[in-house]
């Protein structure tokens, strides 16, 4: 029997997982070769050394995120664009510009891309979707992509997975897809779905042949003998609110369940807290109604503009939650970002929410430093 010491020195020496040809190790759990050191023991027990994402892909038929740096994540883009291929980019749509890729459309080439809205379950049913494929076609535009199509999904649930394998098949004309996505849109979650989708059997059905881990970087899901899609790490964006955050509080932040939008009668100079992760006020304009669209367990604080930095200060980590007392001092402090707003308009904080406010009002969002505060045409 193998002891932990012996295991350290394979370490040591560079020991790859056999699935994906990865660097194991066991410090960094979500990145690339991670096995825990009990699984690497009974690995070399039955001559089977993976990391912990070729293990679950192998024994359990699920595909696991992993994360790559920007200038891993960018080498594999210039990857794509010298192939003949579908690219199938996901975002989520209750962070749409938290989860773009910068100039992605400069990487991918000529190839078409087909664009995702991914987590449509969480947007309110008042919504037509019609009206949301419109709005993410402009904003990719904006952003310089063109995409031939948009369909909209929701991994939770995969009811809307055959229509998107049925996409996939029109535009990718024989040829191989790949999907690519920042971290945090679902991504892995909806390629699980598209293989319960192709076997027809939610049970552990799936051959290990069928799904190997190729390469470092990317796990291929054969379509036919000769093409596959090919599921790509997650890109990190690091303004992304979901870094600074713990799991438990995590829960506050991404919504499960359909939005319940808020809307809250301001007057000039008053301030809405969203929990300690975020504020807004409401600066000049007319008594209007202000709709906050938020997780739904996230609290809502209301309080004077006046009385805003002394409330923070006194009440962040207990009141005013997440994050708790212990992981305050995760969050960067939050930076001031004023907006004069001439059209209703969204106030968004990446990956938090946003908040919709009327014509002709001069309002500031709040942010922890690094996370994007910006404005769009009002979504709703």
């Amino acid at each position: 029997m193998i002891s932990e010491a012996e295991v350290q020195g394979y370490l040591a020496d560079g020991l790859r997982c056999i699935g994906c040809g990865a660097l194991i190790q066991t410090e960094h759990k979500g990145e690339l070769g991670y096995a825990p050191m009990s699984a690497l023991l009974k690995g070399f027990e039955n001559e089977e050394v993976l990391c912990q994402r070729c293990f679950r892909l192998r024994h359990y038929n699920e595909i696991q995120p992993v994360d790559l740096t920007d200038d891993d994540f960018r080498l594999l883009l210039n990857e794509i664009s010298a192939t003949d291929s579908l690219v199938v980019y996901v975002m989520d749509v209750f962070d749409f510009s938290g989860s773009l890729i910068p100039g992605l459309h400069r990487f991918v080439g000529n190839n078409p891309v087909l664009l995702v809205g991914n987590k449509v379950d969480v947007l309110p049913k008042s919504l037509k979707r019609s009206k949301i494929k419109d709005w993410m076609r402009q904003q990719a535009n904006i952003a310089g992509l063109r995409p031939v199509d948009v369909q909209l999904t929701s991994g939770k649930s995969g009811d809307d997975v055959p229509a998107l394998m049925d996409m996939i098949e029109k535009y990718r004309e024989g040829r191989s897809v790949y999907v690519v996505g920042v971290t945090n849109v679902g991504k892995s979650t909806l390629i699980n779905q598209i293989i319960k989708d192709a076997t027809g059997d939610n049970k552990d059905v799936i051959t290990t042949s069928r799904f190997p881990g190729t390469t470092l970087d990317r796990i291929e899901i054969p379509l036919d003998d000769d093409t596959f899609i090919i599921d790509t790490p997650g890109i990190i964006h690091q303004d992304q609110m979901a870094h600074y955050l713990t799991p438990k509080d995590l829960k506050y932040v991404s919504p499960q369940k359909e939005l319940k939008p808020k809307t809250y009668q301001l007057n000039p100079q008053q301030t809405l807290f969203m929990g300690a992760l975020a504020r807004f006020d409401f600066i000049q304009g007319e008594k209007a109604g202000i709709t906050a669209y938020f997780e739904n367990n996230l609290m809502i604080h209301r309080t004077k503009l006046e009385k805003a930095d002394e409330f923070y200060s006194k009440h962040a980590g207990e009141l005013l939650l997440p994050p708790t007392t212990e992981n305050l001092d995760m969050l960067p402090p939050l930076q001031r970002h004023e907006f004069k707003v001439t059209e209703k308009t969204d106030i968004v904080i990446d990956g938090l929410g946003w908040i919709t406010v009327p014509a002709n009002t001069v309002v500031a969002g709040w942010a922890p430093e690094g996370v994007s505060v910006l404005t769009r045409r009002a979504m709703i």
